[in-house]
């Protein structure tokens, strides 16, 4: 039986998290349907924009994510320090580009001469909806219910387009983020949808890298993807926000493992291990079977042994989930 959303998430825990949403019909998301020929491929395009530009209004980072034929991946990061500090008026803003909203923050716009009854009353949306904004349940129900609406019009039908719910890890570490991300930027070159990382269109991988190329200080949070959570370097004092890992450190263990992933180029394979995995201590044969079989080893916690332990009163657990793994590939 799934677990209620509310353990899933915790923020106390870690504010990274892997969500999958895959279709459930016969048709698909993007691609091109064998039994029609019609092509959906356009619909990569929907998605990727519109996740972005969601991106933008939540308090919820995009740090990651691929969008495959029948199901997309995202690694999102939840910033509730950026959520606490909009302002009244701005919440009001942000979730009315979203939603209509309610009489009372309707007529607020128009004229924010309350009484303190009504200003009181508006205070309790703009508590809930600050809540809202950084909530990842609502920021993929948002998401998907838009292209879920694009795409019933455009086929002209009614009824569900997305399974039911989404599915969700929770990444409680440095091994188990850095192992997601790759696992993440990786799929299109499993699933043979594209041969290296910078020709897998509609992914994170993509977009990173063609920035990467026209940058002057590539590892310069202020020179990567904008729409992208940055990576910050190695963890420091003063850390500022962002992944704890160099943006030229990962796309070299991106290059590295992509490479291992396709058999058919084994003989090229260099035998230098990427500074990466070396400061995260995860051996060569253990990351290769992390980035290939992330989903399937790891049940809704993910992290070293350790971390587990640490993570169950947060997610109202008494038994670590696949401890097995954990031990075995992050241990």
């Amino acid at each position: 039986m799934p677990k209620p959303r509310k353990e899933q998430v915790s923020l106390e825990a870690t504010p990274y998290y892997h969500c999958v949403s895959r279709c459930v019909r016969r048709a698909f998301l993007c691609g091109t349907d064998d039994s029609t020929q019609h092509s959906y491929e356009h619909r990569r395009a929907w998605l990727e924009d519109e996740l972005l530009k969601q991106a933008h209004t939540f308090a919820v980072d995009i740090a990651a994510y691929a969008i495959m034929s029948n199901h997309y991946h995202v690694v999102l990061h939840v910033n509730k320090q950026q959520a606490d500090s909009w302002t009244f008026d701005e919440v009001i803003e942000r979730w009315h580009s979203l939603y209509k909203g309610n009489v009372l923050s309707q007529r607020y716009r128009v004229n924010p001469k309350f009484s303190k009854a009504e200003k009181d009353k508006l205070a309790e949306f703009v508590s809930l909806w600050r809540e809202r904004l950084m909530d990842i349940s609502w920021f993929m129900r948002r998401l998907n219910e838009t292209i879920s609406r694009k795409a019933n019009e455009e086929d002209n039908c009614t009824g569900h387009f997305w399974e039911g719910r989404f599915k969700s890890q929770a990444l409680l570490d440095e091994k188990a983020l850095a192992a997601c991300l790759a696992y993440v930027d990786l799929n299109p070159i499993r699933a043979k949808m594209a041969k290296s990382p910078e020709t897998s269109d509609h992914t994170s991988a993509k977009k990173r890298i063609e920035k990467a190329k026209s940058a002057q200080l590539a590892n310069h949070p202020d020179q990567q993807v904008k729409e992208l959570l940055p990576f910050v370097g190695n963890p420091k004092q003063d850390m500022p926000l962002g992944l704890p890992f160099k943006l030229t450190d990962y796309l070299e263990l991106l290059d590295w493992t992509g490479r291992m992933i396709r058999k058919d180029k084994r003989g090229a394979i260099s035998a230098k291990l990427p500074p990466i995995l070396q400061r995260l201590n995860i051996r060569s044969d253990n990351w290769l079977e992390l980035t290939q079989t992330f989903e399937t080893n790891f049940k809704g916690l993910v992290g070293e042994p350790e971390s587990l332990n640490n993570a169950l009163p947060y997610f109202n657990r008494q038994r670590r989930t696949s401890l097995q793994a954990s031990q075995v590939l992050l241990g």
